[in-house]
């Protein structure tokens, strides 16, 4: 056990609460020898593992290459939203793309969520789920907005999970007096991310996928058979799948432009009595704001607050996260000034300019999917099973993904950084000002 009192931290993981309160610390060997496949997968977060488990599932011989631990990355430390529908709202995706198209992606953003609960389902996987996600109006010009979102989902999309509630309820339902009307959502769910990751691999593994671990990627080239290379071993396969989203770095130069990789941060608190965690989250949902750089948080399973708040735009993180997400929960519930914080950390992400996935092909038999833009739960683990539908040659709903036009950060990966920042500090003084 640690000095506050939790389980000690999953070896090669970052220390989060998540990490202390792993279901599991298998191990897997790290590549040192040339094996071949029929898929090559780099990354072993929701992406790869729903690949490599579908995959598996139809009798592909499946390789997964992770350069760190399965679930190291943004898949073991995010806020554990699994929420419908896209990045995007449905009215922005209509203006976007036309009603035919974002009618489309709502069916898919639902779908996505009905496959994480399977998935939980069908394979045991062990990882809190709970179900609701309340998004809260952090200004009054929100609030409309929401009202009018819930009215568009339940009238045209027919999803009648979904309601609008005003100020007085939704402050008897959050112990916060910042936010002016909620909508209620009971056909999205909330997780512990780490276990949901593993629990994929476990099944993953189970159903004859060879994880490699430590066994990062210094190159490959597509062709029949692809060749994956690492430091001391190398994949022979027929098809591969590209899984890295915020950490691909220089590996693939034809992807890196359309992603940026930020960092966001969360917080753990000491496990908090029933009368306080009622009063903070009274149905237990997950909850967001609609601010850019938007709090959400949840209730873990042994009664912690989990809040996110904050992001930067460097390579490197805050030098005491804790205090760093601290005050964002502060400005949200100040009667926590006296709660011990036990866990602060950090994870990567990738965004798209436009906010939407992007999902494609490099060449015949190269795969990708990144750029979840903080959506990623729910919409990787579908894109992995998008994926692996189009490896065995059923396209339909790869080609929707695949046709959503994703632009190139101006600049590209020279130049995006200042651009953002730029972008992001003028939304970050809009979060601040007016109402």
């Amino acid at each position: 056990m640690s000095a506050n009192g939790t389980a000690d931290i999953f070896p090669g993981h970052v220390e989060s609460y998540y990490a202390a309160s792993a279901n599991t610390t298998s191990a897997y060997p790290s590549l040192e020898t040339t094996v071949d496949a029929d898929v090559c997968i780099i990354g072993a977060g929701y992406t790869g593992l729903s690949s490599a488990l579908h995959l598996a599932e139809r009798g592909y011989k499946v390789v997964v290459l992770e350069a760190e631990r399965v679930g190291w990355g943004a898949s073991g430390r995010n806020g554990g939203h699994v929420g419908v529908g896209q990045r995007r709202g449905q009215d922005d995706l209509e203006h976007m793309f036309g009603l035919d198209t974002a009618r489309q992606l709502w069916d898919m953003g639902v779908a996505a969520v009905g496959l994480v609960e399977d998935l939980i389902s069908r394979h045991g996987i062990q990882c809190d789920l709970k179900r609701g996600i309340m998004h809260l109006a952090a200004k009054r010009s929100h609030d409309a907005d929401l009202e009018q979102e819930a009215a568009l989902l339940r009238q045209r999309y027919g999803y009648e999970q979904i309601q609008y509630i005003g100020r007085d309820q939704a402050r008897s339902l959050v112990g916060s007096e910042r936010y002016y009307g909620a909508q209620l959502d009971s056909g999205s769910l909330h997780l512990h991310p780490l276990n949901f990751a593993l629990g994929l691999a476990d099944s993953a593994a189970s159903a004859g996928v060879e994880f490699y671990e430590y066994s990062r990627v210094t190159g490959y080239r597509g062709g029949s058979p692809c060749r994956v290379e690492t430091a001391k071993g190398q994949v022979n396969a027929k098809n591969v799948i590209l899984a890295c989203n915020g950490y691909l770095g220089r590996l693939e130069p034809r992807l890196a432009g359309k992603i940026m990789p930020i960092n966001n941060f969360v917080l753990a608190t000491e496990p908090l009595s029933e009368a306080l965690a009622k009063e903070l989250i009274g149905n237990d949902y997950a909850l967001q704001d609609t601010l850019f750089v938007i709090n959400y948080w949840k209730l873990s399973g042994d009664n912690r607050l989990i809040f996110g708040g904050g992001e930067n735009y460097t390579s490197r993180y805050p030098q005491d996260v804790r205090s760093f997400v601290r005050k964002y929960m502060l400005r949200v519930y100040p009667q926590l000034a006296g709660t011990r914080i036990d866990f602060g950390w950090g994870g990567t992400l990738a965004i798209t300019l436009n906010r939407m996935p992007h999902i494609g092909r490099l060449e015949p038999n190269v795969y990708y999917a990144q750029g979840y833009s903080g959506h990623g739960v729910p919409t990787a683990t579908f894109a992995g099973k998008v994926i692996a539908e189009a490896v065995a040659g059923t396209e339909e709903r790869f080609d929707v993904l695949a046709q959503i036009p994703t632009p190139t950060f101006p600049g590209g990966t020279l130049l995006r950084w200042p651009g953002l920042v730029a972008g992001m500090l003028y939304y970050g003084l809009k979060d601040k000002l007016g109402s």
